[in-house]
């Protein structure tokens, strides 16, 4: 397989019903059948161009599902109506009463609540740790543990897996290895790199228009076919299905992610160069300060650069709102959750997207009130958005 996941997109075509270039649109819930036997076979068992119902599968999410599979490097993949449809519905499927799961301590505020919160009211307990300390990682792993969780890049405080480590200690205990690569799809492929099951929330950079909420599950035809499953599959039951007017959309925008990805991360770069030259602790894994910054070379793919994300520090949540209002007035960006969009979008995780992990484990993990998280837009005049920024840093600190 070409190794180059922008080239394994572009290859991949699909004419629509009149010869279209772009795939047709299938807006029917429901789809017929010629005979009989032929419905009672698909409820049994998936038949390739044949579909039953949008909510378990439909043309035009099939079509992004492949889009997908082909950048990932997977069999196949199942789309989903949220990034957190796919992640739940992914550990739900593997998960029973008196599980456990280990998890990455950083990682997106909604997944953390639903492995602290939610998933103890069902009997499974999740063990937060380090990642990145795979001593730790195996320490924490008993008879129990079904899952090792975590983010490919953290969120929000850019931690970088060792993918490739996580895999070995996972085939030693007979255990999955689940990667969310939401912040980093073509810049690391977590599936060429040993994880089993690749998740992501679509509505970041994959779409990078900020216009639809959409996720995805990427693996091997028998896990994706369980969640299909009419009798037992998560998806299939809890019903997180993506409209396929949505997924059209995405998949035509998937086309340009390479494009993008390399001026995100040229944007990013510059910014968090400059706010590192300005004595700030700046969180990128572009820059050679940064704890996995070796790591981070050595899984990366050639070409997309480092990503579109920073963090860095301001000392104080006031002095980070303060920031944040005076760079939206100055026009750096919007003061906005989210990520992955053309406009330069900035946040506080410790009061947004990680307000779910109590304070004291914020603090634990390294997560200060001062943090501001960054995602870079594509700005063609860079220093310029640049001298906004170092504007806003200037007024907030008089």
């Amino acid at each position: 397989m070409n190794d180059n996941p922008a080239r394994r997109i572009q290859d991949y075509q699909v004419f629509g019903e009149f010869g279209e270039v772009n795939p047709s649109i299938s807006d029917g819930a429901t789809f017929t059948f010629m005979t009989a036997e032929k419905m009672i076979e698909l409820f049994n068992t998936e038949i390739e161009g044949c579909f039953l119902y949008s909510r378990h599968l439909n043309p035009s999410d099939y079509y992004l599902g492949q889009a997908l599979a082909n950048m990932e490097g997977t069999e196949t993949a199942q789309v989903m109506g949220s990034g957190m449809g796919a992640i739940t519905s992914t550990i739900t499927q593997i998960v029973s009463q008196g599980d456990e799961i280990i998890s990455s301590r950083t990682i997106y505020g909604g997944t953390y609540a639903f492995l602290k919160n939610f998933l103890p009211k069902f009997g499974v307990r999740t063990h937060f740790i380090d990642i990145t300390n795979l001593e730790t990682v195996k320490n924490a792993i008993n008879e129990n543990t079904k899952i090792i969780y975590c983010e490919s890049i953290s969120n929000p405080l850019l931690e970088v897996a060792n993918i490739p480590e996580l895999r070995k200690i996972a085939d030693e205990h007979g255990i999955k290895l689940i990667v969310d690569n939401t912040f980093s799809p073509m810049i690391i492929s977590p599936y060429k790199l040993g994880a089993h099951i690749v998740v992501y929330s679509l509505t970041k950079f994959i779409n990078g228009m900020n216009d639809a909420v959409a996720g995805a599950v990427c693996a091997d035809h028998d896990f994706i076919a369980s969640l299909r499953n009419v009798n037992d599959g998560a998806a299939m039951l809890l019903g997180p299905t993506l409209d396929p007017i949505r997924a059209s959309m995405i998949t035509k925008n998937l086309h340009t992610l390479h494009v993008r990805l390399k001026q995100h991360s040229l944007n990013a770069m510059f910014i968090a160069e400059n706010l590192e030259k300005l004595n700030y602790r700046v969180f990128y894994p572009g820059l050679p300060s940064h704890p996995q910054h070796e790591l981070m070379k050595s899984i990366m793919n050639p070409n997309y650069g480092f990503g579109g994300m920073i963090t860095f520090d301001v000392k104080t949540s006031e002095n980070a709102q303060k920031l944040m209002e005076k760079m939206q007035e100055l026009k750096v960006g919007y003061f906005a959750v989210s990520l992955g969009f053309y406009k330069t979008l900035f946040s506080s995780p410790g009061s947004s997207t990680s307000s779910e992990i109590p304070p004291e484990e914020q603090e634990a993990m390294g997560m200060t009130p001062g943090l501001v998280r960054f995602s870079v837009g594509l700005d063609d005049d860079i220093e310029e958005s640049f001298d906004r920024i170092k504007k806003a840093l200037q007024i907030i600190n008089k």
